[in-house]
């Protein structure tokens, strides 16, 4: 699914399968993505802040220079996912997972 630069902001994707979707460039600020699958996607870029992504599945999305900042990511799945030079301003990581995770400084 190719979502390349689309404005989602505010959208309700509760439950959505975007399993290996193209968002890259996408606007997604404030998005419902509770328990989204998002597992592969391409995220590159995308604006995520105030996003609710609590229990998003996002094993080995690519969040490259995206920016999450105050999003929800409570109990969410990073595994294997790429987080370089994401911006997470205030988010809420917990219980989430971030096993093997790349680019996080920690």
């Amino acid at each position: 699914m190719d979502l390349t630069g689309a404005d989602l902001s505010g959208a309700d994707l509760r439950r959505a399968n975007l399993i290996d979707a193209n968002l890259s460039g996408a606007n997604l600020n404030s998005a419902d993505l509770t328990f989204a699958n998002l597992a592969g996607a391409d995220l590159t870029g995308v604006d995520l802040d105030f996003a609710d992504l609590t229990g998003a599945d996002l094993t080995f999305a690519n969040l490259t220079d995206a920016r999450l900042g105050y999003a929800d990511l409570i109990d969410a799945n990073l595994t294997d996912a790429t987080l370089t030079g994401v911006d997470l301003t205030d988010a809420k990581l917990y219980g989430a997972t971030l096993t093997d995770v790349k680019g996080l400084k920690r």
